[in-house]
């Protein structure tokens, strides 16, 4: 399934918000005719997309400090996944305060607050995402979760991981 019904929504969806741009991020490996995950289809539908104001980027995957940069400078994320369980560009997003709107499969709404919308293997409700980003967009950023917070988990997930390993050792 191509990304384009993702991008028609969102082209939709961010023209009915006040002082609101779409800005799309696309891999070389998809927008280069001679990349391993090129979608002519998308190409041509982000040409269409750039036509209606969107703010259109291809360049190489981010490094880290790059990465980082870039959360920072958007209010929301919209992570197309059609399937997965655990993503940790949201957690990115989460520890600096950016609304992510992410799909109802796997279990991003179980990793922390998303404004859900519909997407599998079987398509895209529009509608859902079109809701999700305008939630998102009216409820404005979200507080970065505090660096305190991510040394408690990580003490847990490192105390859960000790004492599972100790019960199989016995």
């Amino acid at each position: 399934m191509s990304g384009v019904p993702v991008l028609e929504a969102l082209l939709d969806g961010v023209a009915t918000l006040d002082h609101a741009r779409l800005k799309v991020d696309v891999h070389h490996d998809v927008a280069d005719a001679t990349g391993a995950r090129h979608d002519s289809s998308l190409v041509a539908a982000l040409d269409r997309a750039r036509d209606r104001g969107a703010q259109v980027e291809v360049h190489d995957f981010f490094d880290d400090d790059a990465l980082w940069d870039y959360l920072e400078s958007v209010d929301v994320s919209v992570l197309p996944y059609r399937y997965g369980t655990h993503s940790g560009w949201l957690e990115a997003c989460r520890d600096l305060g950016t609304a992510v709107v992410a799909p109802d499969c796997g279990y991003y709404g179980e990793q922390g607050p998303v404004y859900s919308f519909h997407l599998d293997e079987t398509g895209l409700d529009a509608s859902s995402l079109v809701q999700a980003v305008q939630r998102a967009y009216a409820d404005g950023r979200p507080a970065p979760v505090p660096i305190r917070l991510r040394e408690r988990q990580r003490q847990q997930v490192a105390r859960a991981h000790a004492e599972l390993y100790a019960g199989l050792l016995r």
